[in-house]
Formats: structure tokens, C-alpha cells, sequence
């Protein structure tokens, strides 16, 4: 990947899609080289464009964005070093997170999402991170969180290596705060945020934010 993200955006909405472009292609090294108005349209213009990050609508007339999703990756256009998936939709609905992160998506956005949530995210995506939205993540907690409500002792062994400040980073993220959010909460500066996040989850095992937040909630209540 070079110095500059390069993004395809589909969206079936016209307004949409090119407001989105207008939003990234304004983000200093991110630069939108396509936008596609179905799922079949994105399958093709990734495979000609090779692009780093790939926003698809999740829902779009014949086919959607959780076909396309599939179809990168049928044609070994999806994962590192090639095209990495970002799920943009209106819909918070369970099903579709677990389909599009089963088929291999780096990460799940509500169209509310803020601008800043929305390039965080195209930037976390092509450095080969998942991200979630908040609200998606806070429904990902609760639907683990319905089948065990209590910590095991593996839980509890991973937190032993945590100092204090990367336990408050935890709890926060199962809280559902962002990065912005914790450092402003703990009164530090972003950078310091995203280090003490990166070091809790490699001393925890998670693989994700969403997994450290349902970590959080069952330890550290």
C-alpha cells in the first residue's frame, strides 16, 4: 500500500455515495478512485482498481453489499495486500453483522456515523485493523453477554498483566467509548489512548475491540 488510501465507494443512493466521496476525498491521504451504484458494479471496479479500502451499502438493488463482500473474496480480491471491506448501512441488525464479519469485512458502520468515525475507520481498514461503530459494537457485547453473565477464571487470569491505566482504558471501551472519547475522559492525548489499547489487547488476547469490550463487561463491573 502506498503513502495514499485509495477507497471505492458504493452506495445506491447518488447523494449518498458522492457525499461520502466528498467527506474521504477531502481527508488528507485518502483519495476515493471509484463509486459504484450496486454490488456487482463494486465487484468490478475493485477487480480493475485494486483498491486499499472498499465502503459498501449493505443493502442495494441486484446485488447488495454482503454479495459483494462474498464475491471479493471468492476472487481472491479481499484481505491484505489487496482490498479490505467496510460495511456502511442504515441497519444495526445482528444478522448482517455477523455475515459480513464471517465473510471476512474489516469493519461495520451505521451511516450516523460521524466524519471522523467514518475516516477513522477507512484508515484503521487499510492498515489491516477491524473497527465497529459503538452502537454496533455495544450489540455485539450484549448478544455475548446474554449467553454468560459471569466471568470464568480465564477470563480473570487475562487481565493479571494490565496495569491500572490499561484496566481504565478496558472498562471505558466496554463502556463503548471511543478513543476521542477515553482520552478526553482520562484527560490524555489520543496517541497515548490508541498505545495503552494496543498493548491491552496484546496482553489480553482479544483480536478486536469488540472483543475487548465483552472481556470488559464481564470482568470489570
Amino acid at each position: 500500500m502506498s503513502d495514499t488510501i485509495t477507497v471505492v465507494v458504493a452506495d445506491d443512493e447518488r447523494i449518498i455515495r458522492e457525499g461520502l466521496a466528498a467527506i474521504l476525498g477531502a481527508q488528507s491521504g485518502v483519495t476515493v478512485i471509484g463509486t459504484a451504484g450496486d454490488g456487482e458494479e463494486a465487484v468490478e471496479m475493485c477487480g480493475r482498481l485494486r483498491p486499499d479500502v472498499a465502503m459498501l451499502d449493505i443493502r442495494m438493488p441486484r446485488r447488495d453489499g454482503l454479495w459483494a463482500l462474498q464475491e471479493l473474496g471468492r476472487r481472491r480480491l479481499l484481505g491484505p495486500g489487496r482490498a479490505q471491506v467496510l460495511i456502511l448501512t442504515t441497519f444495526g441488525l445482528d444478522k448482517y453483522v455477523d455475515q459480513a464479519l464471517a465473510a471476512g469485512a474489516a469493519g461495520f458502520l451505521l451511516k450516523n456515523s460521524s466524519y471522523e468515525e467514518l475516516t477513522a475507520a477507512v484508515r484503521a481498514a487499510a492498515a489491516g485493523q477491524r473497527t465497529l461503530s459503538p452502537a454496533v459494537t455495544q450489540r455485539i457485547i450484549e448478544s455475548h453477554l446474554a449467553a454468560r453473565r459471569q466471568p470464568d477464571t480465564g477470563d480473570l487470569d487475562r487481565l493479571t498483566d494490565l496495569t491500572r491505566r490499561e484496566r481504565d482504558v478496558l472498562r471505558l471501551i466496554g463502556d463503548g467509548l471511543s478513543n476521542a472519547e477515553i482520552a478526553d475522559r482520562l484527560v490524555v492525548s489520543l496517541h497515548t489512548v490508541k498505545t495503552h489499547v494496543s498493548r491491552m489487547l496484546a496482553k489480553t488476547g482479544c483480536q478486536s475491540r469488540a472483543q475487548a469490550a465483552v472481556l470488559a463487561r464481564r470482568t470489570l463491573r
